[in-house]
């Protein structure tokens, strides 16, 4: 409707406006509605502007890193109050994108089906008092020149430090079982201290379970995972 309304609006100059509108099958009250709103459109987009104006400088001062949740955070921390939305649609408008880091990238965990179910000995909290009773980690990649590397480390949840790691040209168990034989060696660990993780075929290989046997740890399901993994996908148990 906005486009018929400027055409009458560009026309009126040469012919009566009641004869555009009848030509255009359009009312003359909606016409005139058009015309009473324009200065009002007008200034909606001087707003835009300067609300384009506004993000481009967060966005460029972040690297072109920032999309519309971290753009609209900062703004309000700098004192303009915005709604989100408009941020989005301001943002769309003008080209302005974020860098998604992790579009396309794929998790290394792989279940195996096969492998028996064990408890979840964490139960979603990833908090420990005393160090050497709860040990998680994970698998994680590495770009390199010369292509991926893996890392598989263990971490104490009450220290947060790195207690075990390995890194090797791929994920296999082999991995996880070298990272564990440095948890192991350097012995801080409690008596039925608790070592959690995902349920990849990493950690629910026969490899790892004899290795925690020959380090007298007991019996354990599965590896340290990420504190922030989802728990629905997780396994754990006693060293």
């Amino acid at each position: 409707m906005s486009a018929v309304c400027r055409f009458i609006h560009a026309g009126k100059a040469n012919h009566p406006v009641a004869l555009l509108c009848k030509a255009m099958t359009t009312a003359r009250s909606t016409y005139y509605a058009w015309v009473a709103g324009a200065e009002a459109r007008e200034a909606r987009r001087r707003a835009d502007e300067a609300l384009a104006h506004e993000i481009t400088v967060v966005h460029l001062a972040s690297r072109r890193n920032y999309g519309v949740p971290r753009v609209t955070a900062e703004l309000r921390r700098r004192g303009r109050p915005v709604n989100r939305k408009r941020v989005e649609r301001v943002m769309r408008e003008h080209g302005i994108a974020g860098n998604s880091r992790r579009t396309g990238r794929r998790g290394l965990t792989k279940a195996d089906t096969r492998a028996a179910p064990s408890p979840d000995l964490i139960g979603r909290d990833f908090t420990a008092t005393r160090p050497g009773t709860k040990i998680v980690g994970d698998i994680t990649y590495i770009p390199t020149a010369g292509g991926r590397l893996y890392l598989a480390s263990w971490l104490d949840l009450a220290t947060r430090v790195v207690v075990g790691y390995w890194m090797a040209d791929h994920h296999r168990a082999g991995l996880v079982v070298d990272a564990l034989d440095m948890a192991a060696k350097l012995g801080r660990r409690e008596p039925g201290c608790v070592i959690h993780s995902d349920r990849g075929s990493e950690y629910t290989a026969g490899q790892l379970r004899v290795k925690i046997s020959e380090s007298g740890f007991g019996k354990a399901w599965g590896g340290p995972a990420a504190a922030s993994a989802t728990p629905p996908r997780r396994a754990s148990g006693p060293y």
